[in-house]
């Protein structure tokens, strides 16, 4: 019975010609001429000959990935351009006219254009010419970055924040303490060396780190120790928390601009340690209650 099965399999296979086992995307008539009769799209008018996003160039007509973002270069040729591919992604099979070498998807054979060599457009020496039309595209996922502000109680300093674009994300917490996981009220009592803070996820192409640590320094009283206006205690205290060594250098930076500004900058640069999520009422705490800041005001000092 196995044996008929697969027998059956085969055959269906080959009736089909193995597009529907393969599951071929559907193309439009101008995909077909390109991709399946090998034809040209016009110079200069594909979707991606000058396309600069971060990402990977997939085939059109199976899916497979063929190449990064990174290997495509500038050749002002008319079509997009690369000097390296997806390992094992291209197949090269000798062109009909004898001359050229053509470019094909290897998983499934389709169209993509032709491979130039000695041309010295980039190190490698080798050109890519592809099709638009035989190509789709995955951007790249936007890399983020964390850091964690202390500057007064957690709701003001979120509030502030969460008006900034390319801040993706935004949580309530404590840190720099020696008791694991502590509430609210262990944190009120000032027994446990945690500070109110925000741990901020940004994208660093929308909005920079020196940028927020500006905007940190704008919000909130940076003179004052153990406290922020009516606030007061070590919980809230003025710190960054830095996630790296270049934040540390920036923050350096800042503070040493705002010293030479006349400035006696109390807040403390710290190496990030455990973040602990603030209970969830304590969370987007003025949007969910309709309340205004009343210790944070934005004060215009760079």
């Amino acid at each position: 019975m196995k044996i008929i099965f697969v027998s059956l399999l085969v055959i269906a296979s080959i009736m089909l010609g193995g597009d529907e086992i393969m599951k071929f995307n559907k193309l439009t008539t101008e995909e077909k001429r390109v991709i399946i009769n090998k034809g040209t799209e016009t110079p200069f008018t594909g979707k991606y000959y000058k396309y600069d996003k971060l990402g990977t160039y997939l085939c059109k007509q199976c899916g497979t990935p063929l190449y990064k973002s990174e290997d495509k270069f500038k050749s002002d040729c008319g079509w997009p351009s690369f000097d390296d591919e997806i390992k094992g992604a291209i197949k090269r099979i000798p062109d009909t006219d004898g001359a050229r070498t053509e470019l094909v998807c290897a998983n499934c054979g389709a169209h993509l254009g032709h491979v130039f060599h000695g041309e010295n457009y980039t190190e490698k020496n080798i050109r890519h010419c592809v099709n638009s039309i035989s190509l789709n595209f995955i951007p790249e996922k936007p890399k983020t970055e964390n850091t964690i502000f202390a500057g007064g109680c957690f709701w003001g300093v979120e509030y502030q924040f969460q008006k900034v674009e390319g801040v993706t994300e935004i949580s309530v917490g404590y840190i720099g303490g020696n008791k694991l996981n502590p509430s609210y009220k262990e944190v009120c009592l000032g027994t446990t060396g945690h500070a109110e803070a925000i741990k901020i996820t940004f994208d660093p192409e929308k909005v920079s780190f020196e940028e927020l640590v500006k905007l940190f320094f704008e919000i909130h009283d940076f003179t004052q120790v153990d406290r922020q206006g009516p606030d007061i205690g070590e919980q809230y205290r003025s710190a960054i928390f830095y996630t790296d060594n270049e934040q540390k250098e920036t923050a350096k930076k800042i503070i040493k601009i705002l010293m030479d500004k006349g400035y006696r900058v109390a807040t403390a640069l710290v190496e990030a340690d455990q973040f602990w999520d603030a209970e969830e009422y304590h969370q987007d705490y003025y949007n969910k209650t309709g309340n205004n800041p009343y210790c944070h005001i934005y004060k215009k000092i760079f």
